[in-house]
């Protein structure tokens, strides 16, 4: 297997999730973990418009939302790219087979073969 192949794959996607969390939202220094911007309306106070309340609301959950799943997918690829430099990428982590060539084609940050994909 070609594993610097998957390597630039994966530094390639890296650059794209972190810089669309960077667009999404900030990374909490205390936490470590990104947070959504655009809740900067205050909602309570009683001259606050419900409606433009509730618009950025939504707009607000649905960037945490994103900005949730990308995380994850940052944690994915350099989870694999740690893998590649220890010499253990591509292995299926229930059942210790090789992952599939063309699985890893379409996802490098694999972590299962086809058959454990539900696992």
């Amino acid at each position: 297997m070609n594993t610097e192949h998957f390597k630039v794959k994966l530094e390639e996607e890296l650059q794209v999730v972190e810089q669309e969390l960077n667009e999404l939202g900030w990374k909490n220094k205390e936490t470590g973990e990104w947070e959504a911007t655009g809740n900067t309306l205050d909602v309570t106070t009683p001259m606050a418009d419900s409606n433009e309340a509730a618009d950025q609301l939504e707009e607000y959950g649905e960037r945490q939302g994103e900005t949730a799943t990308l995380e994850a997918r940052r944690t994915d690829i350099k989870d694999a790219l740690a893998k590649i430099k220890d010499g253990t990428y591509g292995v299926c982590e229930v059942g210790a087979e090789v992952i599939e060539e063309d699985r890893l084609e379409a996802n490098p940050a694999a972590r299962t073969c086809k058959a454990h994909i539900n696992a």
